[in-house]
């Protein structure tokens, strides 16, 4: 890349890792129900419907505006991104009620942060040479992985200082503006772009241009079988990592006796931030398949493991493996559908992947909330997690060797 297109490509980068950063509202919706329990009396059920809605939104909207993308460019999809969502949380603070809520927060700004979500990948992607198709796409979505970081010291705050209406107001407004103005500047290189390669890399590269990616569609890889095995491995890694995330303060709180669990949660966040950045970076050196390997087997282990956890320091280990490797999968899932799939559909096709993290998203955390009520624990949890994480292990054996992954 020359210098010009160089720049712009890095700034495409920060670009959607600012508005990816901005979208990551969603992980401190532990901070928001509670006050909404605590300060306005609402039902523990009630306070967990608008995220519950936004994990089915976000993955719907997905794969309705990921095509959009694909034809008509991020920056539309990305505007329209930034008005769901922050409309969507503005409208939550001038009307709080657990109806309004879950419609408001649930499905207008749920389908706006999904949609964002899609948008911001494939545009750096296309800025870059191919060998860094792991490092970029790890890059953009860690600004998900360290939201948390940001929005817990401040909602909480705010929400201390004036209430959780005008929080949301707030919170509403930034977003609105900040990816309104972020989204203008989220750009597809030119038609006739071409990214140059590394030196090191132009040997691969000549290898790869022998037998070019096909680029397929939705409508393609549904007749796949490559698609639901990637599905199954998706869901399976996304159910472990976001049943920790969820119970994380609780976990702390039964299997330790310590009421610091917000400070397990900031842990997690950095180092899902972490696992998003080096994953992709580490999967563009050992190839796609290998990492997911290494992923799923340190889960398992994790996970089985986790009951073992009974202090502090242990849990700490235990809730920052969880997070790394959370986090990793965000950015070798992608990379791995565009060495499938190609890039000209990425959107639709990674949306449609991503209905895995949806399902991943209620079953987790609800496997686990359920065996809590019933032992009081989440050991049992644990060990269905460990045994499911073993059996993706060995799927990953289904597919062939290679830097780049091969059906």
């Amino acid at each position: 890349m020359n210098g010009k297109y160089n720049r712009k490509a890095w700034f495409v980068l920060c670009v959607s890792f600012l508005i990816n950063l901005i979208i990551g509202i969603l992980y401190i919706w532990s901070i928001i129900s509670k006050s909404l329990v605590n300060d306005l009396g609402w039902t523990s059920k009630q306070a967990s419907l608008p995220y519950t809605l936004v994990t089915v939104t976000f993955v719907i909207s997905m794969a309705l505006f990921g095509k959009l993308q694909d034809t008509k460019g991020p920056r539309i999809t990305a505007t329209i991104a930034s008005i769901l969502m922050g409309g969507g949380i503005l409208l939550s603070g001038l009307y709080v009620n657990p109806i309004m809520l879950a419609i408001t927060f649930g499905i207008i700004a749920g389908s706006g942060i999904g949609t964002a979500n899609v948008s911001t990948v494939p545009p750096p992607v296309k800025w870059f040479p191919p060998e860094k198709k792991g490092l970029v796409t790890g890059a953009s979505v860690a600004g998900i992985g360290i939201s948390a970081v940001v929005y817990s010291p401040l909602s909480n705050s705010l929400i201390q200082s004036v209430g959780i209406s005008k929080t949301f107001i707030y919170l509403g407004i930034g977003s609105l503006v900040l990816m309104l103005i972020l989204s203008q500047f989220l750009t597809n290189p030119p038609k006739d772009y071409v990214p140059v390669s590394s030196a090191a890399a132009k040997k691969e590269d000549k290898k790869a241009a022998a037998a070019p990616v096909k680029d397929l569609g939705v409508r393609d890889i549904v007749k796949t079988s490559s698609f639901y095995r990637l599905w199954i491995m998706f869901a399976v890694s996304s159910s472990a990592g976001l049943m920790v995330i969820g119970h994380a303060a609780n976990i702390a709180k039964f299997q330790i006796g310590w009421e610091g669990g917000f400070y397990m949660v900031i842990l997690l966040s950095v180092f899902n931030a972490m696992g998003r950045f080096f994953g992709g970076f580490v999967s563009d050196k050992i190839g796609r398949i290998n990492l997911m390997r290494l992923i799923f087997a340190l889960q398992a282990i994790n996970m089985l493991l986790f009951k073992f956890y009974s202090n502090i320091p242990l849990l700490a280990v235990g809730i920052a493996i969880a997070g790394l490797c959370y986090g990793a999968s965000f950015s070798v899932f992608p990379a791995t559908v565009i060495d499938l799939y190609g890039i000209k559909s990425f959107g639709a096709n990674y949306g449609l992947i991503m209905t895995a993290w949806g399902v991943g998203g209620v079953v987790g955390p609800m496997m686990a909330a359920t065996i809590f009520d019933a032992n009081k624990n989440y050991y049992t949890a644990y060990i269905i997690a460990g045994l499911l994480l073993i059996v993706t292990f060995l799927v990953t054996f289904t597919f062939r060797q290679g830097k780049k992954t091969k059906d």
